[in-house]
């Protein structure tokens, strides 16, 4: 069911390049859409996936069985690699399906190709989806940030405002700011359900001289590898 339509002891013909380039172009096309269906996508990155099968396949069909020019296809790949920039972990995920696409067609195994393609496509929406991954922070959890001068004692100022307002803080960072004049904190906090947060900052305000203070929800997994 999955065997190849290109004779490795033939040469490639016109008909079957074309049927695979066919199935790259319709398979690549259907990754860009399903990519742009899982979530927030820019126009350039959608266009690269959509083609990239296309052109992977026939970069494998013009090295097929010979091994110098495969190590010169690989170290071209190295180059673009290194002028690229880093991308989420999803979007690698799919930059590496788009070239597993073009690999198989450009072997000639469109029907696999095609098999794959639907089911990692159906996958990669579900799993997108659903709420499978991710982090279900207490909704009294924060991120806090606080600026304050650097001849402050930023280890204890705060303890007993955070004894009074919070069940648990952590401090996860400490920054130099302003060329060193100041130090950026930031904490991880979970506050008190009866506590009123207008009424915490006011605190904190008056404690580091009316700097800046952010306070949020906790930002969610890092996707970059």
């Amino acid at each position: 069911m999955f065997t190849s339509i290109i004779d490795a002891s033939s040469a490639l013909t016109l008909q079957n390049g074309f049927l695979c380039l066919v199935t790259s172009i319709v398979l690549g096309l259907l990754v860009a859409v399903v990519y742009q269906l899982s979530g927030a996508s820019s126009k350039s990155f959608t266009v690269t996936l959509a083609l990239m099968p296309a052109l992977v396949q026939v970069v494998i069909m013009m090295v097929n069985g010979n091994l110098g020019a495969g190590v010169a296809v690989m170290g071209a790949f190295s180059l673009v690699r290194f002028r690229s920039f880093p991308g989420s972990s999803k979007e690698i995920c799919v930059v590496f399906f788009a070239m597993a696409i073009g690999l198989a067609t450009g072997m000639g195994h469109l029907a696999f190709a095609v098999f794959f393609t639907i089911i990692l496509s159906l996958l990669l929406l579900l799993l997108c989806r659903s709420p499978f991954g991710e982090l279900h922070a207490v909704p009294t959890e924060k991120e806090l940030r606080i600026t304050i001068p650097e001849d402050l004692d930023y280890p204890h100022i705060f303890d007993d405002l955070f004894e009074k307002y919070t069940d648990r803080v952590t401090l996860e960072r400490v920054k130099t700011t302003n060329l060193g004049s100041m130090f950026e904190l930031t904490y991880h906090i979970r506050l008190k359900k009866a506590v009123q947060e207008k009424a915490f900052l006011d605190d904190l305000r008056c404690r580091n001289g009316n700097l800046t203070i952010v306070c949020g929800r906790i930002s969610s997994v890092k996707e970059e590898l």
